[in-house]
């Protein structure tokens, strides 16, 4: 299968650069691309895409906004140099977002996940823009989407006991499942309730309606123990930081 492709993105370079990255393959047609929101509007509905790489932090119209406003309902790539969009981005079941820089490598999944979206019928994203847009990518997240058997799936973030830093992804426990999310720790824990979700360690947030008690160690040290009976190391400064808390 070839996917019709389109690039929107304000930066001249940017664009020019996926357009290399693209072309290089067989499998992939790009059909046209815009500078700005209105253009890719524009280009978006005349073209109707399989799927379009866009840019979120443009001028005028936000990549966001965007969506909202076209008729055709491609499958999306965000590309953004801002880390702070990437749960945004995952929230949106965009099929994937790109961080800037990225090379032919990590483009190489992206495709691989289109094709899976758009094989199995993968809803585009503007079904769950709406709640987005509304309270805007630093709102408190409640909800978020992970990948089963080449679908997403929301989960709920009342059902996540932790979360782990894994390498460039984060490792989520819930459910007594993991699940592995291709975003920081940082991003979650910019959006997640911090009366509930504590990072206890540079690799580990977790949720305090799941820990069952926290046993000292030494040097001032604690030990979260969770109600599936894992322990994790709090670092010594969450530590203290844990010891002022109330379960």
């Amino acid at each position: 299968m070839r996917l019709r492709a389109v690039v929107i993105d304000d930066e001249a370079l940017a664009r020019q650069r996926l357009r290399d990255l693209l072309s290089a393959r067989d499998d992939v047609e790009v059909v046209g691309e815009a500078s700005d929101g209105p253009a890719g509007v524009a280009l978006i509905d005349a073209e109707r895409p399989d799927v379009a790489f866009l840019d979120i932090e443009m001028p005028g119209v936000t990549g966001l906004e965007l969506m909202r406003q076209v008729q055709h309902q491609p499958q999306v790539v965000f590309t953004t140099a801002h880390e702070r969009y990437a749960v945004t981005a995952f929230e949106l079941a965009a099929v994937d977002y790109l961080l800037k820089p990225f090379g032919p490598e990590r483009l190489e999944v992206a495709l691989a996940r289109i094709e899976r979206a758009t094989q199995g019928g993968q809803p585009a994203t503007a079904e769950r823009l709406e709640h987005v847009l509304r309270d805007g990518p630093e709102a408190r997240l409640t909800r978020f989407f992970v990948r089963e058997r080449g679908k997403l799936v929301p989960l709920d973030v009342r059902d996540v006991e932790r979360l782990e830093a894994d390498d460039d992804y984060v490792r989520v426990v819930a459910k007594g499942r993991r699940w592995l999310v291709y975003l920081t720790l940082n991003d979650f824990e910019r959006r997640l309730d911090p009366q509930k979700f504590v990072r206890i360690h540079r690799s580990h947030i977790v949720n305090l309606d799941f820990v069952r008690h926290l046993v000292p160690g030494e040097g001032g040290r604690l030990d979260v123990e969770m109600h599936d009976g894992s322990r994790i190391g709090a670092s010594r400064t969450r530590a203290r930081e844990l010891r002022n808390l109330a379960f």
